[in-house]
C-alpha cells in the first residue's frame, strides 16, 4: 500500500473546518492595534535616541524640542517604518502564510498604474480647485512651515525620503495591506473594509483639520479600490508615494 511506502505518501485534504491563513475581523484589529503601537515606538525611539545623543534631560519638554526640528522628525517617520514591518511580519508569520501573498505584494501592470494615476490626479485637483473657490490654501500651513524650514536648514531630500518613501510604505502595509486583507474576508467584505481601512488611515492624520481629513479619506477610498482591483499592494504604495512627493517638492522648492 502507498500508505506504507514513504516514496509515495497518501494524499492528505485539507479539513473545511481548518483555520485559514488569515486574520478575520478581531484578529486583524487586535494585531492592528498592535502594529501602530509598534510604529509609534519606532518614531519615538527616535526622539529619544536624539534627546540621550544631546545631553537633555528625559522629559516631555525634551522630547517636543527634539520633535519640533524638521531632521528629528525625518528621522523619527523613517524610524518607524522597521518596526511596522516587523510586527506585520510576526502577524502573518504566527499565521504561517506568504509575506508577500498576505499583503498583496505583486507588481501592478502599466495599465493599471496609469488608471490609479489619472484618478488620484483628478481627485486632487478637484480638492484643490475647492480650496481655491473656499479661499483655503491648498496645504496645511503647518506642513510648509516644516518643508520650507527643512529646506533652509538642509534637511530638504531626508524629509523629502521620509515622507515619499518611508510614510508611504508604513501607512500602506498597515492600511491597504494588512488591514486590508483581513477584514476583507471577513464580514466586511471588500467594501467595508475599503471603508474602514480608510477611516483609521485617516485618524493617523489627525493633525489636520476636518477639511483635509475629508480630503484624506477619499484619496484612501481610492487607494483601496485600486487595492482590489490591482489584488496590488505595490500600486497603492508607488500612488501614494507620488501624492507625497509631489507635494513635498511643490511645497519645498515652487510654493509661494
Amino acid at each position: 500500500m502507498d500508505s506504507l511506502n514513504p516514496d509515495h505518501p497518501p494524499l492528505t485534504v485539507t479539513p473545511a473546518h481548518e483555520a485559514p491563513r488569515v486574520w478575520k475581523f478581531w484578529g486583524t484589529a487586535i494585531w492592528g492595534i498592535v502594529i501602530f503601537a509598534a510604529m509609534f515606538v519606532g518614531q519615538i525611539s527616535a526622539m529619544v535616541l536624539l534627546v540621550v545623543q544631546r545631553g537633555l534631560p528625559m522629559d516631555l519638554a525634551s522630547l517636543q524640542l527634539v520633535g519640533g526640528e524638521p531632521q528629528a522628525l525625518a528621522l523619527s517617520v523613517i524610524m518607524g517604518l522597521p518596526a511596522t514591518f516587523a510586527a506585520v511580519w510576526l502577524a502573518i508569520r504566527i499565521k504561517k502564510a506568504s509575506f508577500a501573498d498576505y499583503l498583496a505584494l505583486h507588481w501592478p501592470s502599466w495599465k493599471q498604474l496609469l488608471f490609479g494615476a489619472v484618478g488620484l490626479v483628478l481627485i486632487v485637483v478637484a480638492w484643490e480647485t475647492m480650496s481655491r473657490s473656499l479661499g483655503r490654501e491648498a496645504t496645511p500651513g503647518f506642513m510648509t512651515d516644516l518643508l520650507k524650514t527643512g529646506r533652509d536648514k538642509g534637511a530638504a531630500f531626508f524629509l523629502l525620503f521620509a515622507f515619499s518613501v518611508a510614510a508611504p510604505m508604513s501607512e500602506e502595509v498597515l492600511a491597504r495591506g494588512f488591514l486590508y486583507r483581513g477584514w476583507s474576508a471577513s464580514f466586511l467584505r471588500v467594501p467595508g473594509a475599503i471603508i474602514l481601512s480608510s477611516l483609521l488611515w485617516t485618524v493617523v492624520h489627525l493633525q489636520y483639520d476636518l477639511y483635509f481629513l475629508a480630503e484624506v479619506f477619499s484619496i484612501g477610498l481610492w487607494f483601496g479600490y485600486m487595492r482590489y482591483r490591482s489584488n496590488s499592494l505595490w500600486l497603492t504604495i508607488v500612488l501614494h508615494a507620488l501624492n507625497n512627493l509631489t507635494a513635498v517638492v511643490l511645497t519645498m522648492w515652487l510654493g509661494s
